[in-house]
């Protein structure tokens, strides 16, 4: 028994020996694992850490490659879906700078090649790209990324010269056989769907079209107001890549096709438009003013039927500055911080529209409210008289002056808005009282936004009530100490001229499909019936005196009668120069039932002082009346303008020359004779033109006698009585345009320049502008 339980208790010692010994191996294994776990993890670490961007780079060269795909921008038409702003198809240029570097590294090339091949590259497409040569340079040699984009908007026919230069071999060295290395470049760009903007007509109705951004956005005009609809939505491409960035077949990859945008329908007519912008310009360029601008609105809708402000900006390049003060003053800037704010800030400025975006003080164009305001409560008739001594005295102590310092005199309420006499209005202001006259200011839309669909529109700045004096109320009354936008004074105009009522103005009629398809209409809106149909009657009927005898004559169209009012303001406020000044008019026709309203700013005109009738006026007069005309307004003459109108020449061709020149006289016609002939075989003008009367017919009577040439003299400066003789003298006929019976009133314009040759009885037409007792 002793020796087998030593036996026993042998084996039990070694067992648990054994026990031990596994153990302890087991917790030397876990130990190692351990360690080797955290040596990895740390091994992880670092490799993440240090060479993170090289492993996640190749990552992404064996992932699913997802492209954009740009969805075309909605086009922009005028109202009689002309297209005015249009998208075609373009590219984004990519480059693979690892692949670039990888190919001189497969071929076991040194790095000074791969450089010089970049040097090489960034030279040839920067300058088909007109890109920086640094810029791309830049992009190139980073050989980490394989997926750089060198430019957007990249159109056919660059991308034709990209294509040329990229299929072309590059000699970049020679192997010992004497055989050419060579590389093509063309594996190691690619290309994206873009979409380009197409603007035909440039400067065209700049401010209210607008400016997108490098990635097609809307940022002014109506590319931002109504860039929901014109955006579109993008699609995409999603295609899977190998281990070397090339796509698989086309069994791996997935198309959602981008939707093109909305088209976007303007009120603005193009023919209107350019009568605007026509005009806009001559005046900039003959007035050398800083700026002039100008509003053309229907007046029962408020619809623009056109908008503009000169000088404007190209839309193909619109970050270019066209300021030269704004130039100089950034040239000042350069290498400062403040550079690229103030940059920022001139760019928009230049794509703003000045007539929503920018405040005036209108001055005597808003005399017709406070005529209007006056009527509406009885605080003046037709009957009502002042008589003014050339000034005002407000409260005792402030004395305001008339432009007419000696005084205009005795006046009924017509003349006293026919001489735009500030005492008379000053004084219908403190009839009326405060209360009751801002009651009006607001009414008329004076203390709040119009609400048009246009970005940026400027807030009015008015006296506020705690403030508002009887000093405030009788500078307010003829238009100064306050400033309202151009829009918002056409818009308040629009209701004196439609019966009282005060439209929300807008520049988009509606949207439309890619089919032409009506997605929704944009509808004329009445914010409120501002004075009665009679008052508005009443107010149109004495601007319409104005044009024809007071301030505003210079707007005078044979045939319409045009209802203005005109205004030279101070721009107390917004400049250095307290000689600075705006000239402008506002006008509607026909008065007795007004179709469009037009308003026109000349802004610090330099040189002698001119009001809105010399310098403001004459524009608004040829805007209108082509716009009328090409409305086909009927014109409806008076009897003085009938009897001085032309009149249609008779056909005398195959009469006697006797029996004609009997003809022509019994019709007001002369009669000039070239030839030796009994009968009229040819006259000039022909049958059936109009000419004054009291015009010469030419009247030829033989088939081969020589035409009569004469050269076109020079009418300007001339009255009508000089130039009619001057006509006369010259064998040609004469059209009067313009105020020519108004005292002092000379010739401005001729439609044929002079020292051109014309046939004998050609017909010239003359413009006559006024200038004598044109103070406003």
């Amino acid at each position: 028994m002793a020796a087998g339980g030593k036996i026993f208790e042998k084996d039990k010692i070694k067992k648990r020996n054994n026990l031990a010994l596994k153990k302890r191996a087991r917790s030397i294994t876990a130990f190692v694992l351990a360690v080797l776990v955290f040596l990895s993890l740390g091994r992880v670490g670092w490799i993440m850490g240090v060479h993170g961007d090289e492993y996640r780079s190749k990552a992404e060269r064996n992932q699913l490659y997802d492209t954009e795909l740009k969805a075309v921008r909605g086009t922009i038409y005028d109202r009689n879906m002309t297209p005015l702003v249009t998208s075609s198809s373009a590219w984004i240029f990519c480059a693979d700078p690892y692949e670039i570097k990888k190919y001189f590294a497969s071929e076991n090339e040194t790095e000074r090649l791969w450089k010089e091949y970049v040097e090489y590259l960034s030279k040839n497409i920067a300058q088909i790209l007109s890109l920086k040569k640094k810029d791309v340079k830049k992009s190139l040699i980073d050989s980490e990324k394989s997926y750089v984009r060198l430019a957007k908007k990249v159109d056919a026919n660059r991308r034709l010269a990209l294509d040329k230069f990229l299929e072309e071999k590059h000699v970049y060295g020679y192997y010992d056989s004497g055989e050419e290395k060579t590389v093509i470049a063309k594996p190691f760009f690619s290309y994206e769907n873009d979409t380009l903007r197409l603007y035909p007509e440039n400067n065209f109705a700049s401010t209210i079209i607008g400016v997108t951004d490098s990635d097609g956005k809307g940022i002014s005009g109506v590319e931002i107001y109504y860039n929901d609809q014109l955006s579109g939505r993008n699609g995409r491409q999603v295609t899977a890549k190998n281990s070397i960035g090339q796509a698989l077949d086309s069994s791996y990859e997935s198309v959602f096709d981008a939707q093109q945008g909305n088209g976007v329908v303007l009120t603005i007519d193009s023919n209107i438009q350019y009568y605007l912008e026509n005009a806009l310009n001559h005046a900039l360029d003959s007035t050398k003013a800083k700026g002039v601008y100008g509003i053309v609105m229907e007046v029962d809708t408020g619809r623009v039927l056109a908008m503009s402000n000169k000088p404007d900006f190209d839309l193909n390049d619109p970050r270019k500055l066209v300021s030269k003060s704004a130039r100089k003053d950034l040239k000042e800037l350069e290498g400062t911080e403040n550079y690229a704010s103030k940059l920022t800030e001139e760019l928009f400025k230049q794509w703003n529209s000045y007539c929503v975006t920018n405040n005036y003080e209108p001055g005597s164009t808003f005399k017709i409210f406070t005529l209007a305001a006056a009527l509406e409560e009885g605080a003046v008739n037709k009957n009502t008289t002042y008589t003014c001594c050339g000034y005002y005295r407000v409260a005792n102590d402030t004395v305001i002056h008339c432009a007419n310092t000696a005084g205009h005199g005795f006046q009924t309420l017509t003349q006293g808005l026919m001489n735009s006499c500030n005492p008379f209005f000053i004084n219908i202001g403190q009839t009326l009282g405060i209360q009751t006259y801002y009651k009006y200011f607001e009414a008329f839309g004076f203390t709040e936004r119009t609400g048009i669909d246009l970005t940026g529109e400027s807030y009015p700045v008015y006296h506020p009530a705690e403030k508002r004096g009887l000093v405030e109320l009788a500078s307010t009354s003829y238009g100064q100490s306050f400033r309202v936008s151009p829009i918002q004074m056409i818009t308040a105009a629009c209701a004196i001229a439609n019966g009282g009522k005060l439209m929300k103005p807008y520049v988009v009629d509606g949207i439309v499909d890619t089919q032409g398809n009506i997605v929704s209409k944009n509808e004329p809106t009445v914010r409120r019936q501002v004075v009665s149909q009679s008052t508005a009657a009443q107010v149109r009927e004495m601007m319409e005196a104005v044009v024809e005898g007071g301030t505003g004559k210079n707007a005078y169209i044979e045939g319409y009668r045009v209802a203005g009012k005109t205004a030279t303001s101070e721009k107390l406020d917004t400049t250095d120069d307290p000689n600075d000044y705006i000239a402008s008019f506002l006008c509607f026709a026909p008065a007795n039932d007004p179709e469009v309203a037009v308003l026109v700013g000349v802004d610090e005109p330099p040189g002698v002082y001119r009001g809105g009738g010399v310098l403001a006026a004459p524009i608004a007069k040829e805007v209108l009346e082509s716009t009328l005309k090409y409305l086909n307004v009927e014109p409806q003459y008076t009897k003085d303008e009938l009897a001085s109108i032309s009149s249609k020449t008779p056909d005398l061709c195959s009469q006697e020359v006797y029996s004609a020149k009997v003809a022509a006289a019994n019709e007001g016609f002369s009669v000039k004779i070239v030839g030796n002939g009994n009968t009229v075989v040819s006259q000039v003008p022909a049958a059936g033109q109009s000419i004054p009367e009291g015009g010469v017919i030419v009247i030829y009577t033989e088939d081969n006698s020589k035409t009569q040439v004469v050269k076109v003299p020079s009418f300007i400066g001339m009255t009508a009585g000089e130039a009619n003789r001057t006509a006369i003298a010259s064998g040609l006929n004469i059209v009067f345009s313009g105020p020519s019976q108004s005292a002092g009133a000379k010739v401005v314009k001729q439609s044929v320049e002079t020292g051109t040759e014309l046939e004998a009885g050609s017909s010239i037409t003359v413009v006559f502008q006024a200038t004598a007792n044109m103070d406003d």
